[in-house]
């Protein structure tokens, strides 16, 4: 049976993390591309390193994009997971990053357009639905098969800090966040639990409060405790679990930025745009679009992060516009 193939764009922390976290859990064969010469080539060998140790008999090669021709390797990969752009410096908000990493996604789409459009695609560039949206532009690849990150890592940090604060077991703890993969993000206090148990039932209004804050801005703290660079464990490992769940079929749902269309735009309120909603994620990308029934109070947050989407995209639509 032949192995998965999954190639990663971007050598930096986050990518890295993927193809280590993906190479010890033997998902596949791994392709890593960066612009920056050696650094792929360099992280793939570090990696393939620790085989002997890990037990992982896979392939694991690096290939500099500086030629672009090299981008010609990833032809038949199963997942392509994108995490070339600029990382995110104290004081720098996502939306900071916008218009530069819009540019890196246009010639990343196009790579991809041109030598493995069959992929599915996993979008972590930052802000994420705006990435994959702008993947989306430049690939021309059906939507369906663009994923990006964003709720399965507010996820599980709203999971963490939950399970923090009861002293109970992360694993037991059940919580989603959705909408934009920003500041504005919504997370969803009346479908999270402890094995079952509503927090709600469990902490006081003004705790749960605080660990939303604390989980809208948790990458912004991990910055300002790095001083320089970005998170990149928590994140490389929730994208580990979704590209996991394409190329094994799991069908996890899991929060992630999809394309809205259809029946789905008049529950959220948004169209032919990406955002994050609970999603199945399974061999085909994105194999199902969850609706949920918004309360007042959980609306009018719906309705900010929708907004703030709505204006990035627009800002990607004009960048489109003029750099066709």
């Amino acid at each position: 049976m032949a192995r998965s193939k999954i190639s990663i764009i971007g050598a930096g922390a986050v990518g890295a993390t993927v193809a280590q976290t993906l190479a010890i859990r033997q998902t596949g064969d791994i392709y890593i591309f960066d612009i920056v010469d050696g650094l792929a080539e360099g992280k793939a060998l570090d990696i393939l390193e620790g085989a002997p140790h890990w037990g992982y008999d896979l392939n694991i090669k690096g290939f500099c994009t500086a030629d672009e021709s090299k981008y010609a390797e990833m032809k038949g990969s199963d997942v392509i997971v994108v995490t070339a752009g600029l990382a995110r410096k104290p004081g720098m908000s996502r939306d900071d990053l916008l218009l530069k990493n819009i540019g890196i996604m246009k010639s990343v789409g196009e790579a991809i357009k041109k030598y493995s459009p069959e992929s599915k695609i996993v979008v972590v560039t930052n802000p994420a639905d705006i990435m994959a949206y702008a993947i989306y532009k430049a690939s021309g690849i059906s939507p369906d098969k663009i994923i990006g990150l964003g709720g399965s890592l507010d996820s599980t940090r709203f999971r963490t800090f939950l399970a923090m604060e009861l002293n109970v077991s992360f694993e037991d703890v059940n919580a989603f966040v959705i909408g934009g993969h920003g500041d504005d993000m919504v997370p969803f206090i009346r479908y999270s639990n402890v094995s079952g148990i509503p927090i709600e039932d469990l902490l006081p209004k003004e705790k749960i409060d605080e660990i939303v804050k604390r989980t809208r801005f948790g990458g912004g703290e991990i910055v300002n405790l790095y001083k320089t660079g970005s998170a990149f464990y928590a994140p490389g490992i929730s994208i580990a679990v979704m590209v996991e769940s394409i190329v094994n079929d799991r069908k996890r749902v899991i929060p992630c930025a999809a394309y809205i269309t259809g029946e789905h735009a008049k529950n959220y309120l948004i169209e032919n745009l990406f955002i994050g909603v609970p999603i199945k994620i399974g061999k085909n990308g994105v194999e199902h679009i969850y609706d949920i029934k918004f309360r007042d109070d959980e609306l009018e947050a719906w309705k900010k992060t929708v907004e703030s989407v709505k204006k990035n995209s627009a800002i990607a639509d004009d960048y489109f516009a003029k750099n066709q």
